[in-house]
This record gives structure tokens, sequence and C-alpha cells, in this order.
């Protein structure tokens, strides 16, 4: 790209050939109004307010839409360009009700900001006002239509960035109207950033409508405690209370957007019944207990199972989304006490290849890179409903790359195939055995003898060839193993496959995890194989399905329900109801846990507790609590702390989450070498396998679960366990 030299309001600026006036303006810092331009957006050029005058041309001109060149002046604030902007506010005012004091957006509108400088205080419009009757778009959005000026914002949003055309405009001029096909609702997963992108208050959050206004709210940055990448978040909040959660901007991550289920599953810590004080089990009733007496009562049941049935006989339990520093500290407990049994893995059915996994389920390469990719294989990844922002980054990657999927179900992607490879659980390893066969068929450089004898009598077909050659030549290319072939009961041969077609075909590799930090969990050695930093244990304690099918006499539950949870819904809860002593972590007063448990300990949910999640990036990112825990609810790492203490665990002295955080990045940092992955050539090909049903996008963890707005839409709805999330949470709204 070349560059030209270019004055805007008389500040000599450079820029490349090609740019807008308007980019070059932002990047410089310098002011131009605007309504319909954004910059993850296409141009539309429609609303016109950011008129600017350009020297030797006779009319004002849409910075949005003219590009820069040699010699260009601009100016922003002439005669000639304040006439044509305050001209265009005048008419965009015309038809705009006077609803700011009622409107939820006031006091952060983009309209009122602009109008305060370029408007008139009167108006010479004396004809009738255009109405337009507002729309319901579904339990997430609320619609006042009169507001909208026609910028098309979440119209373009639909078509480009989600990959969905949901809304659309139809009539012409006064009487063009923004709304959805035959009064269908919005079933996108990343529909609330149309309420972010609105520059007016026609689209704004039914949640959280008309529960405070924008002055009286403060921000705390977070993280969203969902998915795997990290997803930078806003939590705002007023008196204590959480009002709404909106995106915090990062390019590497999440650029300007979050998913619907980071925006909207903060309901359920203000509308779901909260555990508000400690609660203990006597003679089948619950009972309000002080935190002394719940964690003397913990402590001395504890201590003595430990001394009747051995310390091996207690197992922990802990969410995929918990804290790195909760998980550090519930396997210190649970080693601390002589007890290996301690898993966060809760979906993972096969774990047979464990010792060979790699320090932590990660991408080989950045997050941003995904749209970069010229070819993108998806091994058991509905992607869309599983990690709903990575599947915006790879829609990017098909405007001039190929992605390629392996599933044992039909999913539903925002972007085209070239090749869908589609069978039952129990295929999924012969499927991926030809493509393999393929790749070592046209490989030119010398493959291992092991791999080639392995390989000699599987036959592939020509999509598995396409696979394998759309890899092979593209300059950039990855394979990429989701949630639902982890959750494979061949899980194992799987991730050899999946490394084996990376390697062969000098493509980079990457899992993603269940939960918001299975990275951490894998760091900070909540694995009953491995402590921390990936060191392997001197003795391997039970995982999850050997604590669930066997059961144990006595369970630590830390922010988890294994019985809606993990791939063992009615093992779990066989053995949580069989064993002698369950306690249960959680910030919630209902579930299914009130069936089984004999303690609950009221925990601070993500909003309310400080820490941090590493992505599978291995980005280490911190946090802190934006609102005062409920009631007597304390963080979860602090509840681990005192029970160490109780427990005469060595070195439960921590101050801090910080003090917690330092040490294992301290001590993982100096160990994480030494795990690195594995790919010996196995004996002979496994095949077959099933994999449990999956979980639902509003149905993964204890928060959306509860969510009232997210179990009201299509995708709760069309859940194969709503009925039985209904029955449980119901009531919640």
């Amino acid at each position: 790209m070349g560059i030209v030299h270019i004055e805007i309001d008389g500040v000599a600026l450079e820029a490349e050939t090609g740019s807008m006036i308007i980019e070059v303006a932002d990047e410089a810092g310098l002011t131009v109004p605007r309504f319909c331009y954004h910059k993850k957006l296409s141009v539309a050029a429609n609303c016109r307010m950011c008129l600017v005058d350009v020297s030797n041309l006779p009319k004002a001109v849409p910075a949005c839409a003219t590009p820069v060149a040699e010699g260009m002046k601009i100016l922003t604030d002439s005669p000639k360009a304040k006439m044509a902007q305050k001209s265009v506010m005048e008419f965009l005012l015309i038809n705009h009700p006077l609803d700011c004091p009622i409107c939820d957006q006031g006091g952060e509108c983009e309209l009122q900001d602009v109008a305060l400088e370029y408007g008139s205080d009167v108006s010479r419009f004396t004809e009738g006002k255009r109405v337009v009757q507002d729309k319901n778009i579904g339990p997430l959005i609320a619609t006042d239509m009169t507001r909208c000026i026609h910028c098309t914002r979440c119209v373009r949003f639909g078509t480009e960035v989600a990959g969905i055309r949901e809304m659309g405009a139809t009539g012409r001029g006064e009487h063009m109207e923004i709304g959805t096909f035959i009064e269908k609702s919005i079933e996108s997963e990343v529909s609330g950033n149309i309420i972010d992108l609105c520059p007016v208050g026609a689209l704004t959050a039914k949640p959280s409508r008309f529960r405070a206004r924008a002055w009286e709210i403060q921000s705390t940055p977070a993280i969203a405690p969902h998915d795997c990448l990290g997803t930078n978040i806003s939590i705002h909040h007023r008196r204590g209370e959480v009002i709404r959660v909106v995106p915090e901007e990062n390019e590497d991550i999440n650029e300007v957007w979050i998913s619907d289920r980071d925006r909207f599953s903060y309901e359920s810590l203000n509308k779901a019944k909260r555990l508000l004080t400690p609660k203990i089990k006597k003679d089948n009733e619950w009972q309000d207990a002080t935190w002394e007496e719940a964690l003397s009562l913990v402590a001395d049941q504890f201590k003595s199972i430990c001394e009747s049935r051995g310390a091996e006989s207690i197992g922990c339990l802990v969410s995929s989304s918990s804290t790195t520093e909760e998980m550090y500290l519930a396997q210190r407990l649970m080693r601390g006490l002589g007890s290996h049994n301690i898993d966060h893995r809760l979906r993972q059915v096969d774990f047979s290849c464990q010792h060979d996994d790699p320090l932590y389920p990660g991408l080989e390469f950045s997050i941003s890179d995904f749209e970069e990719m010229d070819a993108t294989l998806l091994i058991g990844s509905d992607l869309r409903k599983e990690q709903p922002l990575l599947a915006l980054r790879l829609r990017k990657s098909t405007r001039f790359g190929q992605v390629m999927a392996v599933n044992s179900f039909e999913a539903n992607y925002n972007f085209k195939l070239s090749v869908d490879l589609q069978a039952n659980p129990a295929d999924i390893p012969t499927q991926l055995h030809g493509v393999v066969a393929a790749l070592i068929k046209q490989q030119k450089d010398p493959v291992s003898a092991d791999l080639v004898e392995l390989f000699a009598d599987v036959e592939f077909s020509p999509e598995q060839e396409k696979i394998a050659s759309q890899l092979r030549i593209a300059e950039n290319a990855c394979v990429v193993l989701g949630q639902s072939g982890l959750e494979h009961s061949n899980s194992g041969h799987l991730r050899w496959l999946a490394r084996t077609i990376a390697r062969l075909s000098h493509a980079r590799y990457g899992e993603l995890s269940h939960g918001a930090n299975s990275a951490g969990g894998h760091i900070a050695g909540a694995l009953p194989h491995r402590t921390i930093g990936g060191t392997e244990s001197d003795v391997c304690g039970w995982n999850t399905i050997q604590m669930l099918q066997k059961g144990l006499e006595a369970y630590l539950l830390v922010n988890t329900e294994p019985d809606l949870d993990s791939s063992y819904k009615d093992a779990a809860q066989v053995a949580l109801l069989k064993a002698n002593f369950v306690v249960c972590m959680t910030p919630f007063a209902q579930g299914q846990f009130l069936d089984y448990a004999n303690v609950l300990l009221p925990t601070a949910a993500f909003s309310e507790t400080s820490g941090s999640y590493v992505s599978v990036e291995g980005k280490w990112q911190s946090f802190t609590a934006a609102v005062k825990a409920k009631g007597e609810a304390r963080p979860a790492w602090k509840i681990l702390r005192v029970l160490g203490n109780l427990l005469d665990v060595s070195g439960f002295d921590y101050n801090s989450s910080k003090d917690v955080r330092n040490e294992v990045k301290t001590r993982s940092e100096a160990k994480s070498e030494l795990v690195v992955g594995q790919y010996r050539v196995p004996e002979q090909l496994e095949k077959g396998g099933e994999s449990p049903r999956r979980l639902g996008l509003y149905d993964a963890d204890p928060l959306v679960r509860r969510s009232p707005s997210l179990q009201a839409t299509a995708d709760a709805k069309n859940n194969w366990r709503y009925e039985l999330i209904q029955s449980i949470f119901g009531d919640v709204s």
C-alpha cells in the first residue's frame, strides 16, 4: 500500500492509499460525527452525518465513503461542513420522539451527544410525525422503533459479522422500517451486540430495562466465566447489584463483541435463589448455621473419614470455570489430606491417554489467527454453540480460505463448509483414519515406518482425500478438536489422530476445552495424576468417572452440580445420594444438590470475587470483584484457605487471591517445560466409541441454567434437557 499526505483541520497526516477520511481522522484522534459508520462493519454512508468539506469539491462529502488522495485538504468545522452537518441533524430529529428522560439509552446516547453540538433548539417541522410500532424480537432485546434513525448497523451486523441475516429494512424513505422477517424473533447466539451497535435507544437490553440510569452505573472490567477464550467484559453495577454486562474491547480476543450467554447470564445472580448463609442438614431438614459451625463440621467429618476410611475415600470435583486460585487451593487441600481424588474434567469420558497430554489443552496459535487461516479442519465441534465468538473469527477466513468439518451431528455453522463429513460417533475414528491415510500417500517427506505400516490397509474416500489435500497445500492451516470430540468415549485416540493430521500436513493444532478455565485447572494441578505445572503425581487418584461410578465416602463440590454438569448424570445422582457426607460450595440455594448435600457453603459468584483465568492461548488474565457478595457468602478461595487451616494443612496462610496467583505462576512456570505432549504411534488403530448427549448453549453451567431470559430463547427451548431445567429452576423468574 502506498502512502499519501493529507491535511485535516490544519493537521498534516500520512495515510495509506485507499483509506477513508473518517478512518484517518479517528486514528489521529480528530472527531468526525457519525451514526451509520462502525469500524467493524461495511460502509453504508446512509446517515450523512459525517459530511466534511474537502478542498476543490463543490459540496460536502461523507467522510466514511471518501478515500484519501495525495494533497487532500479536509475541514470538519468549516462553515460548509457545519451547515451540512446541522442540516442532516435537523432531518434526523424530524421524527425522533422527545423521550430522553425515559429512554434506557439516555446519558450514553450517540444521538444526544451529537445533537448537543449540531442540533437546534427549535424544530421547523410542523407536519405530523412518523410513529413505528414496536416489535417483539425475543426475550433479550427491547425495541422502540420510532427512535430508529435507519443507520442499518443492526442489519449489517447480522449479515456481515454474525452470518445470519435476521434483521432487514422494508419500505422506502420516511416509510422505511427495520424489523425481522414476518415478526420472527432473533435467534442468534450473539444477537445482543446490536444493542451496543444501536446509536440511539431503538434497541436496548430487555433484562436491564429501566433498572438504572447511565450516570448512576459504575463499571468494573472482568473476564467472561463461560468460554475458554478469555473474553473481556465490563460489569456495570449500582449499589452492589449487577445491572448489565457489556463487552470490553480487546482486538486480540473478542474484538468488540461478546456472546449472549456472557451478556445475560448475570441475571441468575439477581433472580435465582441465592444461598445467603451456611446451611447444615439435620434430620433431613436444612438449618441455618454460622460459618464457624459449618466449617468446623466439615473439618471434623473429613478428619473422621480420613482416620476411619482413609483419605482416598474423599474426592473433590471442581467446576472448569472456577478460578485458577480456587483450583490450586482445592487440589492442595485434597493432597494435604492425603487424597489425590481431584478433577475438573466433568465432561470428559476417556482418560486412557491422560499421561500423554500436554501441560494444558490449548491452541498452538493465537485466537486472532483464526481469521487468517487458509484451511481449517473442525473435528467434533459445533463452533457456533460452543465458542460463538470464535465462529465469528473463523467466518472471516472463509472469504479466501476453506473450512472442513468431521462431526457426529449436523451443525448449523454461520459459514460455508468445503467438506462436511457426518457419521455416527462410532465411525468418527474411521473417518479420521482415512484422512491420515490420504496424507501419508500425499507426503513427499519421509514418514515414520511405524505410521506407514499402521495405515497400510486403510482406504480413504474422495472427501477425506480433499481434506488432506486442502490442509497440506495451505500456507496457514489448523486442526481443531472441539468439545464434542473431547467428550467422545474414544477421545484419547481422536486427539492422537487430530495431532497426527496436523503434524503430517504441517498445520497447527488446537483443542477447545470446556468451561472458562480448563487450562488453569491443568496448570494448577486440579487433576488426579498431575500436580502443579504438569508434574506427574507419585500417586494417581481417581478421575471424575471413577469418583462418580465407583462412589466415595465424601465429596467436596466447588461451584459445580455434577448431576447436571457432568457426562454421568445418573451415576452422579446415585454416587452423591449414597455418599455419607457431601459439601457443596455454591452461590445458589436451589438445585438438585439439596437432595444429596449435607453442608452448603455460600460462595461468591464470578462478579463477587477476584481471581484469574488462563485462556486456551495460555494467556493469564486477572480480575477483581465488582460487587460485594450476597449475604454471608465468601469467595471460594477464602473458604478453601480456612478449611486448609482447620484441617491442619500447612501453607494455607494467604492474605489475598493475588498471593495464591503469584505462587501458582511461580511454581508452574518453573515446571511447565516438563510436559509437551506425546505423539507415540499406537500398536493398532482403535475404532468405535460414542459421545454423551451434548449440553445446550444455555445448559452448560449453573449460571446460564438459572438465567430467565436465556432460558426463554429458542436455543434453550430446543435443548433436550429444557423440561428438566424448567422443572428445577423454572421459578427463578
